[in-house]
Parts: C-alpha cells; structure tokens; sequence
C-alpha cells in the first residue's frame, strides 16, 4: 500500500491514563493500561516499558525485533514496512483483547514501526506485565507469533544487491500458517509491489 503525501509520526490507539515522553494521554479505556500504535518514529523502548509497569506486576518482558543483516544467506541492505492501517489496528486491538482473556496482564503494548529502517533499527515491539514471570514470557510470545502470521503489515526486502522483494512477515515465519500465507502472496503484487488496500480488505474478508 504506496504512502502518499504527508502523514502523522504515530497512529495510535491508547487505553489508559499515560505521561510518557512521546505518547499521547488518552482516558478512551480508564486503567486497562494498553497501548497499540504504529509509528514511522524510533521506538521508545523506554516509555514502552514505563507504559506496562504498574504496582501489581511482579514481572516484564520485552520482545524488540530487529532488522538483521543476512536472511536466508542474502544480504540486506535495509527494510520497508507499510500497512493497511484500519485492519492493522483492528488486529492489533483483537490480539490484545485476547492475551488478556488468556493470562492475567497488568500491562500490554504493541508497537510497529512504518516506512524505512536500517541495519539494526527496532521494527516492532511488544511488552507486557503480569503478577508472574510466566504469563508474562507466553503472552509475550504467542503475541508476536500471532502478529506476524495476521496481522497485514508488509516487508519490503531491500536487498544489498539491489532487487527489492515485498513480503508478509508469515511468509517468512517458520511456523506460519499456510493458509494465512496464501493470503498474504494474494493480496501481495505478483512481481514484488507493495500491497493495495483494496487486496489487504480482500485478504481480511476471507480470512
């Protein structure tokens, strides 16, 4: 989905009261403490983190995923990410609402960069807090796994040697679903082109 004109740095939804540098307060969801935003900014990992501590939680983990310099034994020169920005929130805000179902969270947060990234640079991250380390490390993980195999944010591939190759992050997954990847190479253009809103809605109504 091509970027046109000017956009804001952060498109975000936020649950909870927040004082963070480089968040907005909103009041939307009282004390819930989550936060899910996409972002052309660097991440923050510090206000993430000040985001999901809280009095009540005995433990946090923070997953950072970062751009790598070799895939598959090809080089990397370096990484774009675009989206289809209302079914992106949209599973982001159902994959949160979930992990609460399934452990007790005292915090979550769900933050994906957009636009380009270099060697090195965070390109999503995901923490939360809980009572217990060990709610916290599987809620952590099944969120990121979950992220990467549904949620329509694209990866273009800047290879060093100059080709450039747009994928969805559960084309890639080692444990992604096929289904989902079908999808995804549907609702990607057959020579590489960044995804069209109108094939990431096509994707989300079969899904």
């Amino acid at each position: 989905m091509p970027r046109s004109g000017s956009r804001r740095a952060a498109i975000a939804w936020h649950y909870g009261p927040r004082h963070h540098r480089g968040y907005e307060k909103s009041d939307d969801c009282g004390a819930c403490g989550a936060m899910i935003e996409l972002t052309d900014q660097t991440l923050d990992t510090q206000a993430i983190l000040a985001h999901v501590a809280a009095d009540d939680a005995g433990a946090m983990v923070l997953f950072l995923g970062t751009t790598r310099r070799h895939t598959d034994g090809r080089e990397t020169a370096s990484l774009d990410y675009q989206c289809y920005e209302a079914m992106a929130r949209s599973e982001l805000a159902e994959l949160e609402a979930e992990a609460r179902r399934r452990w007790p969270l005292t915090g979550c947060a769900i933050v994906h960069r957009l636009g380009h990234l270099e060697i090195g640079e965070a390109s999503v991250a995901v923490a939360v807090s809980s009572p217990h380390r060990e709610a916290a490390f599987e809620s952590g993980k099944w969120l990121i796994d979950t992220i990467k195999q549904v949620v329509p944010i694209w990866k273009c591939e800047n290879w060093a040697d100059g080709e450039r190759q747009w994928v969805h992050p559960a084309e890639a997954a080692e444990a992604g679903s096929p289904s989902r990847s079908a999808q995804a190479r549907m609702a990607t253009g057959s020579k590489g082109e960044a995804p069209t809103s109108s094939a990431a809605a096509r994707q989300g109504a079969t899904s």
